[in-house]
């Protein structure tokens, strides 16, 4: 049995970019920062500080990547789940090249609008989605989901199960 699952909660360094694939589909990249403590080469104390590259993709029904990119901005509070992914590509200049991504199948917006804004210093605030009436004001709002939890293997991808090596 194997495992390849992970969950943080950080805040966003930038704000989210969403682009679109050829085929259509959204996705959403940003990257989150989180800190731990520990001593360096002297003893002191100190804190660090370690980035993690996120990736949303819209998951069948559940439009995770527009969400993200809809809600979240640069110091954004953020819980993301889900699974690490290495790519690899050969840049420009010929050398190989890779990155580490952790592509969410869950993402919780921890901050109001109200915290939000005041962490800014007031303006019009970020992070939380709207409130239920303001969602219902939305024009062509669909039913709001609940929380955006994990999908079931099948809706995730289509996976040809002979190709599976166990």
């Amino acid at each position: 049995m194997t495992l390849n699952k992970a969950m943080l909660i950080g805040r966003l360094t930038r704000d989210p970019e969403m682009r679109y694939t050829p085929s259509g589909a959204a996705v959403t990249n940003f990257s989150i920062a989180t800190n731990r403590y520990g001593t360096d080469a002297a003893g002191e104390k100190k804190e660090y500080t370690d980035f993690h590259n996120i990736v949303a993709w819209n998951i069948g029904r559940r439009n995770l990547a527009e969400l993200c990119a809809q809600f979240l901005r640069k110091g954004s509070l953020v819980y993301v789940e889900g699974r690490l992914q290495t790519r690899s590509w050969e840049g420009q200049d010929g050398a190989k090249k890779s990155r580490t991504e952790i592509n969410v199948t869950d993402v919780e917006f921890l901050e109001s609008r109200r915290d939000a804004a005041a962490a800014e210093g007031g303006g019009g605030g970020f992070g939380a989605p709207p409130s239920d009436e303001e969602f219902a004001a939305t024009p062509g709002a669909a039913p709001r989901p609940a929380t955006a939890a994990a999908p079931a293997a099948a809706e995730t991808q289509d996976i040809d199960p002979d190709d599976i090596p166990f």
